[in-house]
């Protein structure tokens, strides 16, 4: 063994036992303290939306109420005021004082209208409070310039709709103004009342968690407690709390919604039972998640401390396993070195020992086989020395149906000649290794090497199944060593990396297999005409300008998967009858082979193309009268 097989053999495994145990308890650790973590964070969620959402209806319900009570009675003092009125006659001195009392009971009120929008100015009564609690005084102008800009909600008001409006853009304080129908005399009139929604105001409020607004039928925010909202005519028409309300038409409902940024409110809301009023309360879903969100940090910088101790505890505790596992590394180093013997005696009575004292007695048993090592070198292939091994190959002579190749190089003295006798044994080691791994590949086994000849059979010592099988095996790794020999060609030219050609000679038939040698040295090969013939065929691929030559035997079992192309028959030597010769061009449903299948080739000239294979002139065609083997028939 050379230093760089020795380094390779004592590299140590890429994940250690230690490594392997710190993951594994790790991944539990995470997967049990996540699944607790993320149990308590959705069951902490659930119990703080359920405290939101009753915290919120509490408040939404409180404030609906109190909104609900000011302003009926806002409505009834009006229409008392001016039931009074009525009676007493508005000029009278009475009335005069039954208007100051009615704005000293209600400072709040800044002003009383009866609107007739068939007078001229829209007005039939205009009563004002002098002076206004939140001001020494209010401009009159000011109630003018709002009822001209809110007119059709006053006609509205004297055909029986009742609305309130924000008035708080045009004072710059907080004012609303409720308008109801109101009857005097059998004449429809609309009764405005402007007042301040200060002190309505405190039953609305942010507080720690909620926000709580009221908000009329066209989502204008009536109160809130952020004034700058009320002043500049905010809009909650597209909040989706305010559109769900729209769209359920109920009364009350608890909702969890998201606005346009994506953030995420508690939200209740409760209509009035006049006006179109409705009391929005929301809470911020993320503050009140915090302390959840605090806890599950708690938890996850808790879990990560416990996964660090048991990361400690188990890189120690692999220790005492690791230890003996490199033990037993040690002395599978050795075996592999051919030291069978070891000295190893189990420590623990665990089944790290009962793995060492296993090692020992393997150790005895690979020094036994190590002794019976030369009857393997009788094979010269590895499936037939298994077979071997394990007592399955007959001893003597079985006849089998196989199918037998034979691969020669082409004008192979000529090129040994240039070569030096280092240089043919490099050149016919690189290439018989390339040819044999196509033989392995397709389940054929190597016969023998005879020179720069090879012969390899399909079907014997085992078979693919069939003959038919056998046969195709033997053609697709002939198609393979086409493709091979290609590759192997890349780059070469000259005397010293000629390029070469080849010829495959391929018959099917029955043969003789079985070990043939000596006591000292034998072999495992077949024997038989068919081998004969396949032999002679394969020399037949020069003169017919071929590369792959399968005789009538296997084009018979072949027939229906192999794209061939028929060559003048010839006659053998020691047969009467004519032997019909096909040349391989493809397997067109192998695309697992380079160069073949669909986009393989189509013609013989393509393949002699390809391989520089010159056409040859049957006419003169020159056999060997030496041999006198073949006879062209024309």
């Amino acid at each position: 063994m050379n230093e760089a097989e020795k380094d390779d053999s004592r590299q140590y495994v890429k994940f250690s036992i230690g490594a392997k145990l710190v993951v594994i308890i790790s991944v539990l650790t995470i997967l049990s303290l996540g699944v607790i973590t993320l149990l308590v964070t959705w069951f902490g969620g659930q119990d703080v939306r359920i405290s939101a959402e009753e915290n919120n209806r509490t408040v939404n319900a409180q404030a609906a109420s109190l909104a609900e009570k000011d302003l009926s009675s806002l409505r009834a003092n009006a229409f008392l005021l001016l039931d009074i009125l009525n009676r007493t006659g508005s000029a009278s001195s009475f009335a005069k004082e039954a208007s100051d009392f009615y704005f000293e009971r209600n400072p709040s009120v800044a002003a009383v209208l009866v609107t007739d929008s068939r007078r001229a100015g829209g007005l039939e009564r205009k009563l004002l409070s002098t002076p206004f609690f939140l001001s020494n005084e209010l401009d009159p102008s000011l109630v003018d310039a709002f009822l001209e800009q809110s007119r059709d909600a006053m006609v509205q008001a004297e055909r029986g709709i009742t609305c309130v409006i924000n008035a708080s853009p045009v004072f710059d304080i907080p004012m609303l103004v409720l308008c109801w129908p109101y009857t005097e005399k059998g004449l429809r009139q609309g009764l405005a009342v402007f007042f301040s929604a200060e002190k309505l105001s405190d039953s609305f409020g942010a507080g720690t968690l909620q926000t709580t607004y009221l908000v009329n039928g066209e989502g204008d925010i009536l109160i809130h407690p952020d004034f700058n909202l009320v002043k500049n005519g905010a809009n909650v028409g597209n909040f989706p709390l305010f559109a769900a309300m729209l769209e359920n038409g109920d009364t009350n409902r608890q909702l969890l919604v998201t606005d346009d940024a994506g953030k995420k409110y508690f939200g209740s809301y409760r209509r009035l039972s006049f006006g179109e009023l409705a009391v929005l309360t929301t809470a911020d879903a993320a503050v009140l998640l915090q302390p959840v969100a605090e806890t599950t940090k708690r938890n996850i910088y808790l879990s990560i401390i416990v996964l660090f101790l048991s990361v400690m505890f188990i890189w120690f505790f692999s220790k005492s396993i690791s230890r003996p596992v490199k033990t037993l590394a040690r002395a599978a180093e050795q075996i592999e070195q051919g030291e069978f013997e070891l000295d190893l005696k189990p420590k623990t009575k665990d089944e790290i020992g009962l793995l060492t004292s296993s090692f020992v007695k393997m150790g005895k048993g690979l020094a036994e086989r190590e002794r019976l090592k030369d009857s393997f070198g009788r094979f010269i292939n590895k499936e037939i020395a298994e077979l071997a091994m394990r007592g399955e190959l007959a001893l003597g002579g079985e006849t089998k149906e196989t199918t037998i190749f034979f691969s020669d190089i082409r004008s192979f003295t000529a090129i040994s000649e240039k070569l030096t006798p280092a240089e043919v044994v490099e050149f016919l080691n690189e290439y018989m290794t390339s040819m044999v791994e196509c033989v392995n590949a397709t389940h054929g086994v190597v016969d023998k090497f005879i020179g720069d000849a090879i012969m390899c059979v399909w079907g014997a010592p085992t078979s693919a199944g069939s003959p038919k099988e056998d046969a195709l095996n033997c053609i697709r790794a002939a198609l393979r060593m086409r493709a091979a020999l290609m590759i192997f060609n890349r780059g070469r030219g000259g005397d010293k990396k000629p390029v070469i050609r080849i010829g495959c000679g391929i018959n099917s038939g029955p043969v003789v297999a079985g070990q043939i040698g000596s006591t000292q040295r034998m072999e495992y090969t077949v024997i038989g005409d068919a081998v004969n013939l396949a032999s002679r065929t394969e020399a037949l691929n020069k003169p017919l300008g071929t590369d792959i030559l399968i005789t009538e035997y296997t084009y018979a079992l072949v027939h229906d998967s192999v794209l061939v192309e028929e060559m003048p028959s010839v006659t053998v030597k020691g047969k009467e009858k004519p032997l019909r010769m096909f040349a391989v061009i493809n397997m067109p449903a192998e695309d697992g082979i380079p160069g073949a299948g669909a986009k393989g080739p189509k013609s013989l000239a393509q393949i002699r193309q390809a391989l520089g294979i010159p056409t040859p002139d049957f006419a003169k065609v020159n056999l060997n009268e030496d041999e006198k083997k073949y006879k062209i028939q024309s």
